[in-house]
């Protein structure tokens, strides 16, 4: 990531392969005493795929939340209220390969 700043502005670029996204339908979230590590998976019992791995720090983690909360109550005002869905009934478990 190339980042250039320009006054109070920060100039991100993003590749194309980034830029494309990756599907999830479950994120996993752990902690230790110096980060958050969130786990976005693809998952289709009876099997899934990690498809992205985010590093944060507990300040960051902190500042993510509120932005995800306060954008998820600006989605609702504009498109109505969503439906939390049901806690999935399988165990998930890592393998490596």
């Amino acid at each position: 990531m190339d980042k250039q700043e320009t006054g109070n502005q920060v100039q991100v670029k993003i590749s194309d392969e980034i830029l494309k996204g990756v599907y999830a339908n479950m994120v996993q979230v752990g902690h230790g005493p110096e980060e958050f590590i969130l786990d976005f998976m693809n998952l289709f019992p009876p099997s899934g795929i990690v498809s992205a791995r985010v590093i944060l720090s507990p300040g960051h983690m902190k500042r993510v939340v509120a932005a995800m909360q306060d954008n998820l109550k600006k989605y609702e005002e504009q498109f109505g209220a969503i439906k939390s869905s049901d806690q999935p009934e399988h165990k998930i478990g890592f393998r490596t390969e």
